[in-house]
């Protein structure tokens, strides 16, 4: 087996040991540092880093198609555990399992992020995917305030630490928020729905139900649905803002009046002034844009007890529904592993 290790920002061979401890012991393995550059060189990815490393390596991940073992490794880890990978045990569990019959491996959706060209509805060329949440408003700034905070600090409580004094100085902007009805990003020509036309605080377009560091914005995203989960908080008082942070690290926000939920594969986002894209924690580029998503883009080693990307979360759900649902791998039926075996791992 050909195993390709990247290492993010303060990783070294030090981390990489006990995979490489792991793997000797079940088969032969051949490693090599850095992302490989065509699938003759790997079989499989480890990559060590947080949400940031990983959303910079995305284009080239999807276009390999190899399996990738994230190993939460920065001060964003909400990728990662978003696959169940908590701590270095869970992510040796999935390496052994891996290693021995291969059964754990799931593929899942990405979102895309195309921005549009000034004056026009096509999109430029230059796309970028993601694979937590996208955000224009409030979240971007809070996104930028926590990237100059140093790198220790970002990782206990960053986001929440930069949240008073973006509140402090943002206003509400006017955002036009559509929505189509299409299967994925490269669907084609896409029907436009108007969504949302009002005073906007902060717009979130999901992948993963956590995103900054754990706070359950989009509680009822899955990573293999087809859909991005969409979060808007309209205009709202600022003190009853501060208030509802607290709640959306247990995805009980959903039920405030200002807050809109729902879900959608392709999304056009156009402001009156260009306002800054974040997605992962990092600057993309400014509106207007694209946000869609490309099913099944990425081949992802899970924790062999994974059976789940979500779990039921209390509170009004998706058009107002207000009895939680079950968001199991394989709802509604029994969805298989690319093995052809029912989703349950024990190695």
């Amino acid at each position: 087996m050909r195993v390709a290790a990247i290492l993010g920002l303060g990783c070294s061979d030090r981390n990489l040991r006990p995979f490489q401890d792991t793997a000797s012991s079940t088969s032969a393995v051949d490693w090599r540092i850095g992302m490989p550059s065509t699938t003759d060189q790997a079989d499989v990815i480890l990559l060590f880093g947080g949400d940031g490393t990983i959303h910079r390596h995305l284009g080239q991940l999807t276009h390999l198609g190899l399996p990738v073992l994230i190993v939460p490794a920065g001060s964003g880890n909400d990728f990662a555990h978003a696959l169940g990978l908590h701590r270095p045990k869970d992510c040796l569990a999935a390496w052994r399992c891996f290693c021995v019959d291969q059964k754990n491996v799931r593929t899942i959706d990405l979102g895309v992020i195309a921005p549009l060209e000034s004056g026009s509805r096509s999109p430029e060329s230059g796309s970028r995917f993601f694979c937590c949440a996208a955000g224009v408003g409030l979240d971007g700034e809070i996104a930028r305030r926590a990237n100059d905070l140093p790198r220790w600090l970002r990782g206990r409580g960053g986001y929440a630490l930069s949240l008073v004094p973006s509140l402090v100085r943002f206003a509400a902007f006017r955002a036009k928020i559509y929505a189509s009805a299409g299967s994925g990003y490269e669907s084609g020509e896409q029907s436009w729905q108007l969504r949302s036309d009002q005073p906007t605080m902060l717009a979130v377009f999901a992948n993963t139900p956590v995103y900054g560091g754990g706070m359950r914005v989009a509680p009822h995203a899955r990573m293999d649905d087809g859909q991005l989960d969409v979060c808007l908080v309209t205009d709202i008082d600022k003190f009853k803002l501060f208030c509802l942070f607290p709640t959306v690290y247990f995805g009980r926000h959903l039920s405030v009046r200002e807050v809109k939920y729902f879900q959608s594969a392709n999304l056009r986002i156009e402001t009156e002034t260009p306002l800054a894209v974040y997605a992962d924690g990092e600057y993309v580029c400014s509106t207007p844009v694209d946000v869609g998503l490309r099913p099944r883009a990425l081949r992802v080693i899970v924790d062999p007890s994974q059976t789940s990307f979500s779990v039921p979360v209390s509170g009004a759900l998706i058009d107002g529904s207000s009895s939680p649902k079950a968001l199991k791998w394989g709802s509604p039926g029994n969805r298989k592993s690319e093995t052809g075996n029912p989703a349950s791992f024990r190695c």
